[in-house]
């Protein structure tokens, strides 16, 4: 087929097109852009040699914006060219079908623009916020901070994002719409900070009320170092009476899962378990962002949650020792960096992953690296 005679508006998706730049894709469906002297060059190259200086020069958060600028443009248009996730990838974790185990954890789309992006990327789900009741501007600039070496990143962004209320609305025109995308979006609520923690849990309840019915799934997060307090929600009685509120309210039985740090002791892990059993959530995401900052050298330290690589074993010890005490499914997150350390999240006993910071250093031919290495096993 030719690149000029392809219909417009046709949604072509030939392996091969008859042009001077050739496009194929290998047994995941990852594009490869095709150069006379180059031959195959994989996006891989292209992010790291290319795309992540640039980016890596200027500021985190200014970039971040002019991605999600980008992103919330042309997702549309993207859908077209997004490669169809092979069947095999797919599984049904608490009653939702997910195209691929490979999610795109919150805090990276707070507020729900960029969802076409995400699937045209070739995620199987994606999770928006952390979303509060009321809208907030977050904590004073600058707040995030990338640190190469240890391919990681400090945030105290403080849940920054539009409220409840306004991603209410940008959910509800995307349906209307049929802008809706075909993989299952999770949405991550979390408290505003001019809250008392005593009224915590209601706080949590007026945002689930207004995006009842908008989510596949729906995510407490009690585990952010940076709203002050937050963490505090994961003791006992605290927990106890938001877990039961929210699930009163929950009439739909949308899958409901709680979000917890990496800092905990074990016991406190056990009794967390214990109260979720106990009121019917459908899982886990294991973990948020750690506060334990003693990788990081002293002068390169920042108020925040560390994330990337630092994390790495100490969020996958987090997952093993929940996965031995419970039979609800766990959702992965915290320093998966390659398709090795996914393929070890989901041994362990990971029903699903999330990815966040590997993004900024790997960029979505990750993504694509862990189907073709889940792929692979299929094969063998």
């Amino acid at each position: 087929m030719n690149c000029g005679t392809a219909p417009r508006g046709s949604g072509c998706r030939s392996p091969r097109f008859d042009c001077a730049h050739k496009v194929s894709r290998n047994v995941s469906g990852i594009p490869l852009i095709w150069h006379p002297k180059a031959g195959f060059v994989g996006t891989v190259s292209i992010y790291r040699h290319f795309i992540r200086p640039l980016f890596f020069s200027a500021d985190p958060e200014s970039v971040h914006h002019f991605a999600m600028g980008f992103l919330e443009a042309f997702g549309p248009l993207m859908r077209f060219f997004a490669p169809s996730l092979d069947a095999r990838l797919g599984r049904e974790v608490f009653g939702v079908r997910f195209p691929s185990p490979v999610g795109l954890a919150a805090g990276f789309d707070k507020n729900a623009v960029a969802l076409a992006a995400w699937e045209a990327l070739g995620f199987g789900f994606a999770e928006i916020g952390t979303v509060t009741a009321k809208a907030q501007p977050g904590n004073p600039r600058p707040r995030l901070f990338r640190l190469p070496e240890l391919e990681a990143v400090i945030n105290r962004l403080g849940f920054n994002n539009e409220g409840a209320q306004g991603i209410a609305r940008r959910l509800e025109t995307l349906r209307a719409d049929g802008g809706w995308p075909s993989i299952p979006v999770g949405v991550n609520l979390g408290k505003s900070k001019v809250t008392p923690l005593e009224e915590a849990t209601a706080d949590y309840v007026t945002s689930f009320r207004r995006l009842r019915g908008l989510g596949d799934y729906f995510v407490l997060n009690v585990s952010s170092p940076n709203t002050p307090g937050l963490r505090k929600l994961q003791d006992k009685a605290a927990l106890e009476e938001l877990l039961g509120a929210v699930q009163a309210e929950n009439t739909g039985s949308a899958p409901l899962l709680l979000k917890i740090a990496p800092d905990l002791e074990w016991p406190a892990i056990d009794e967390i378990l214990a109260l979720v059993e106990a009121n019917k959530l459908a899982g886990l995401i294991v973990t948020n962002t750690t506060i334990d900052h003693s990788s990081v050298p002293e002068a390169r330290r920042q108020q925040g949650g560390l994330s990337g690589r630092p994390l790495r074993e100490r969020s996958f010890e987090v997952l093993k020792f929940v996965v031995s005490r419970t039979r609800l499914p766990v959702i992965a997150v915290g320093g998966i960096g390659s398709a090795d350390e996914a393929l070890r999240r989901l041994d362990a006993g990971a029903a699903l992953i999330q990815i966040y910071t590997a993004l900024v250093y790997e960029g979505p031919a990750l993504i694509h690296a862990i189907h073709n290495a889940l792929l692979s096993r299929v094969v063998r």
